[in-house]
């Protein structure tokens, strides 16, 4: 194990999901600041800096210790090696985030009554859970997702015909709502020519059909060079991205809790949120962000287009959402209430 004994171990952050999603987004943001008050390794890919990364033989070493340490699972296969890992020998104790605000499947739920203690990421979240859990919001680094000095330049960058962008991050498919934002945006860009919109987000294989159909519907509307998709990107391109952006839509029809959402208000973009995931939960609607309609594009032209309209009145949209963000969704305020939840269970 690098950097620590295996025998000073407290918490170790599985992350065993190889394609890199909004779950792993979150734990490798919130685990370095976690690693600074626990020992702390990483068991699995897509290690952050700032967690010593844990070894399978390592892991192997763990058996039989006298004390315990906390498996912290986000997923029902971290779970799952969690209690066999248990069963096995392993001194552990369980905790298991929860995103989904939905009813879980009924193995999720046999999981769930098997973990040491629960954390929801919303009190919608906790509700479906049927037991007790402790609510903790997602944080982001306001730091690294923080405004360009200089927006108009950050945009420039891009090489992207107008003077201002709008964006829609994730993957290109119906859940994140890929094909609401295109049909809104073939509304509004010919009236608004100095925006440009920009779908940052992988096309996965099983989603090609899909991605297919809004490339043909963009080709259509003859703006092929005013709405980009454009395919996965390193986490850094994706930070660049939101510095070049003045509207951010949020368009998912379901979520766990939407990560893109305080990321985009982090970097001081104005934002039209669907009222799934936490939206209701992070926007003051009408101050930080208007919400809408899962699914609604008449109510996303809605929303959006007064923002175009008034630049200036998106700008003092994103200034505020940036300001709610660091007072109420930081990382040190998400990492010191999951150390709460960890102090009870060591």
């Amino acid at each position: 194990m690098e950097n620590k004994p295996a025998g000073e171990l407290q918490l170790i952050v599985p992350n065993l999901h190889r394609r890199y999603s909004g779950v792993t987004a979150t734990n490798r943001m919130v685990s370095p600041k976690l690693a600074r008050m626990f020992r702390a390794a990483w068991f699995g890919s897509h290690r952050p800096d700032g967690v010593a990364g844990l070894r399978f033989v390592d892991l192997l070493r763990l058996w039989r210790r006298s004390t315990p340490l906390i498996w912290h699972a986000r997923r029902n296969d971290e779970m799952i090696a969690g209690l066999l890992l248990r069963a096995l020998g392993w001194p552990l104790k369980l905790l298991f985030t929860s995103a989904a605000q939905r009813h879980h499947t009924w193995l999720t739920r046999w999981l769930i009554r098997r973990m040491d203690a629960i954390i929801a990421t919303s009190a919608l979240s906790a509700s479906y859970l049927q037991r007790e859990a402790t609510v903790v919001m997602h944080g982001v680094d306001t730091e690294r997702y923080a405004p360009p000095q200089n927006r108009a330049a950050a945009f420039a960058e891009a090489n992207l015909p107008g003077r201002y962008a709008i964006g829609c991050f994730g993957r290109v498919r119906a859940q994140k709502g890929s094909d609401v934002f295109v049909d809104a945006m073939c509304r509004l860009l010919p009236r608004y020519p100095d925006f440009t919109a920009v779908i940052v987000g992988a096309v996965v294989p099983e989603q090609q059909a899909f991605a297919n159909d809004l490339t043909r519907r963009i080709a259509a509307a003859g703006l092929q060079s005013r709405i980009i998709i454009t395919g996965e990107l390193d986490i850094e391109e994706v930070v660049c991205w939101y510095r070049r952006l003045t509207i951010y839509a949020f368009t998912s029809r379901n979520e766990g809790f939407g990560l893109t959402l305080i990321e985009a208000m982090s970097a001081g973009a104005a934002l039209v949120a669907a009222r799934a995931g936490a939206a209701e939960f992070v926007v003051d609607d009408g101050v930080t962000g208007v919400l809408t309609p899962p699914g609604d594009v008449d109510a996303l032209v809605a929303a959006l287009e007064p923002l175009m309209r008034d630049v200036a009145a998106a700008q003092a949209m994103g200034a505020r959402a940036r300001a709610r963000v660091v007072d109420k969704f930081s990382l040190d305020a998400e990492a010191n209430a999951i150390a709460a939840v960890y102090r009870t269970l060591l």
